[in-house]
């Protein structure tokens, strides 16, 4: 692969796509300073994937998707850029080794929003410490970082276990416990996200988990982990919620 060539082909056909007007309501939508070309994530998905449809090797794919993401104009990012790194990342995620945990950090501490760690979290640092369970010790250090992002991406790594059905319990206990007095709404989020989807497989150690917490857990968190616990049980830690300020 020509990387250097497919970076610039990718920007080209998306900038080919360009919407002004849709790009200026996303940029106010995610609150973003950076540039923004306008293009929607389906037409921007089939873009970036075509550049990985031959199989790119490790090197290529992880050498494409640090050149989409450090793409500039007039010094700042370009989100569709970035967004396309992802994409690529996640599409041939099985190429990458325990060491890309290091690019997985790096993309991740860049960036500043949902938009880009909801992905990143799950789908690729997500992804890797599934297939290599030795990587978890890095969550282990992330889940107390400064940077609330690096928390998110902790937790919400946790999901590909729990959507497969092995679930790691001994951390979602852990970090649940880490970030339960969180005040930041996307690390409640995240905790609830996870509560919510093992809930759909093991609702017992859900309640069992909730149920001594329900005090200390934010509403946000709560109204998520309740979600799929059988109505009698949700309804018993429901009441506890009542008195909870608004903003909680």
């Amino acid at each position: 692969m020509d990387v250097e060539g497919e970076a610039a082909r990718i920007l080209a056909e998306l900038a080919a796509q360009a919407d002004p007007v849709r790009a200026e309501g996303e940029k106010r939508y995610l609150k973003s300073d950076f540039v923004h070309i306008g293009v929607p994530v389906p037409a921007l998905r089939k873009v970036a994937l075509s550049a990985v449809k031959s199989k790119p090797t490790r090197g290529e794919l992880v050498a494409l998707a640090a050149a989409l993401w450090d793409v500039t104009e007039e010094g700042r990012p370009v989100h569709e850029a970035r967004m396309a790194a992802i994409e690529v990342l996640m599409k041939r995620v099985a190429l990458l080794e325990p060491r890309d945990v290091a690019l997985a950090e790096r993309l991740v501490r860049d960036s500043t929003s949902w938009v880009y760690i909801d992905q990143l979290a799950e789908k690729v640092v997500g992804a890797l410490v599934f297939r290599h369970p030795e990587l978890a010790a890095v969550l282990d250090a992330w889940v107390a970082d400064p940077d609330m992002w690096v928390r998110r991406t902790a937790m919400l790594a946790l999901l590909p276990g729990v959507r497969a059905g092995s679930p790691d319990l001994d951390r979602v206990d852990r970090y649940g416990d880490a970030l339960i007095g969180e005040r930041e709404f996307f690390i409640r989020k995240a905790l609830g996200w996870v509560l919510r989807e093992l809930a759909k497989k093991d609702p017992e150690w859900v309640a069992a988990w909730v149920e001594p917490r329900v005090d200390a857990v934010s509403g946000v968190t709560l109204r998520e982990a309740l979600r799929y616990l059988p109505p009698e049980v949700a309804a018993r830690l429901k009441p506890a919620t009542r008195l909870k300020p608004a903003s909680r």
